[in-house]
C-alpha cells in the first residue's frame, strides 16, 4: 500500500459530504474483508442509496484528489491509501464488543497460565491467545521489573573486571560484566554480594532499586569505599540496562494465511525483518504506552512499516499500582479488522493487568 503523495488539510475532510463519507465507508470496509480493490459498479451495489456506477466513479475521483484512495492498476478499483485508513480509523470506525465466548477464553488462559508459569510465562500465554483469536501476530514488551529477584553474585574476572550474575525466581539470569578497582580485594566480592542479597531478595528490581537508593548512605558507613562502590555498580548495571526490556512475539505463521499475491509474500518477508529487528518492535511498543487506551500505528506512519505497510495495534499493560509495565498488542497487515481487534487487545491488556496484580 502506498501513502498519499500530499496530506490535505483537516478542513478539506470535514466537508466531505455524507455521501461522500459513505461510498469512502463501504470502500474500506470492502478492502478491509477482502483485500481487493474496489470499483464503482461494486460499490453502487453495496450502498444503501441509489447511485449509478458514473456518480460513484466520480465521487472516487474526488477522493482520490484527497488522497484518501488511490488506483493500483490502470482500469482497476479503489484501495484505500494509508492516510485514508487513518481517517477512517480516527474519524468513522465504529468498535465492536467481545463475544461472551472470547472474553472466557481470554480470561481463563490468562488465569491459568498465572498458575502454572511466571511472569513471563503469562505474557506469553496472553500474546499466544490475542495471535490465536486475531490470525496475526501477537507481541508484548515488559519490564523485567516485576520479577521477583532471589541472589546476587559476583565473579572477578581480570583486575579491572568483574562478572556481576543476577538470579530471579523464576530462574532467568542476567549477567553484566562491570568495572572494578585494581584494589579491590576478593573479599569485597563476597560482602558486596551479601549486602546486596539482605536487601533485595523476594523484591522485584522496582523495589530493590527503592531499597538500595534509601539504603545508599548506610552503605558507606558499613561497608569500605571500594565494596560501597562495587555494590552501587553492580547494581546500577541491571536497573538501568536496556536488556530490562523483553519482547516476546507468537504467531507469525498466521501472516501466511491469507497471501492472495506474490506482493503479499514480500510484505509479508519485510515484516517477518521488522519482527527480527527487536529493538525496532519495542521502541514502537513503548510509544503505545503513551496513554491509557489502545493506539493504532499504520504503515508508514512508523519507520518500522515503511516497506512491509503492516499495522500495530497495542495497549499499554499496567500493574496493581496502574504503573505502565509494557505494552501487548497485535502486529499484521494493514487491512486488519480493526473493529473487533481493538476491544480485544484492550481487554487482553486488562485481563493481564488484573492477573498480574493479584485484583
Amino acid at each position: 500500500m502506498r501513502s498519499a503523495p500530499l496530506v490535505p488539510p483537516a478542513a478539506n475532510l470535514s466537508l466531505l459530504t455524507e455521501r461522500s463519507r459513505e461510498i469512502f465507508r463501504q470502500l474500506v470496509d470492502s478492502y478491509l474483508a477482502t483485500g481487493e480493490p474496489v470499483g464503482s459498479r461494486q460499490l453502487s451495489r453495496l450502498l444503501p442509496m441509489t447511485l449509478s456506477p458514473a456518480s460513484v466513479r466520480n465521487v472516487m475521483q474526488d477522493l482520490e484528489e484527497l488522497g484518501l484512495v488511490y488506483s493500483p492498476h490502470t482500469s482497476a478499483g479503489r484501495l484505500p491509501t494509508e492516510l485514508g485508513l487513518r481517517f477512517f480509523v480516527d474519524s468513522m470506525l465504529q468498535i465492536g464488543d467481545l463475544e461472551d465466548a472470547e472474553r472466557v477464553r481470554i480470561a481463563a488462559g490468562v488465569e491459568a497460565a498465572s498458575h502454572a508459569h511466571d511472569f513471563e510465562g503469562v505474557l506469553a500465554e496472553a500474546t499466544s491467545l490475542l495471535s490465536g483469536l486475531t490470525r496475526v501476530a501477537g507481541v508484548v514488551a515488559a519490564t523485567k521489573e516485576n520479577v521477583r529477584l532471589k541472589q546476587v553474585d559476583f565473579v572477578r574476572l581480570e583486575p579491572e573486571r568483574a562478572l556481576a550474575i543476577l538470579v530471579a525466581d523464576d530462574g532467568t539470569v542476567e549477567n553484566r560484566v562491570i568495572p572494578v578497582s585494581r584494589d579491590l580485594p576478593p573479599s569485597a566480592l563476597i560482602e558486596a554480594a551479601n549486602y546486596l542479597n539482605a536487601r533485595i531478595t523476594g523484591r522485584t528490581l522496582a523495589e530493590a532499586r527503592e531499597t538500595i537508593e534509601t539504603s545508599r548512605q548506610a552503605a558507606q558507613v558499613e561497608l569500605d569505599q571500594l565494596t560501597a562502590r562495587l555494590v552501587e555498580t553492580g547494581f546500577a548495571s541491571w536497573a538501568g540496562a536496556p536488556s530490562d526490556r523483553q519482547l516476546i512475539v507468537r504467531g507469525q505463521a498466521h501472516l501466511l494465511e491469507d497471501l492472495t499475491a506474490a506482493a503479499d509474500l514480500e510484505r509479508v518477508r519485510l515484516l517477518f525483518a521488522d519482527l527480527e529487528t527487536k529493538t525496532g518492535v519495542i521502541d514502537l511498543l513503548e510509544r503505545a504506552e503513551q496513554g491509557d487506551g489502545v493506539r493504532i500505528f499504520i504503515g508508514s506512519e512508523n519507520k518500522l512499516f515503511s516497506l512491509s505497510g503492516s499495522s500495530l495495534i497495542a495497549a499499554p499493560l499496567r500493574d496493581s499500582e496502574r504503573r505502565i509495565i509494557g505494552a501487548l498488542g497485535v502486529i499484521g497487515p494493514t487491512r486488519l479488522n480493526y473493529a473487533r481487534i481493538v476491544p480485544m487487545v484492550d481487554y487482553t491488556a486488562k485481563v493481564v493487568a488484573r492477573v498480574l496484580g493479584g485484583a
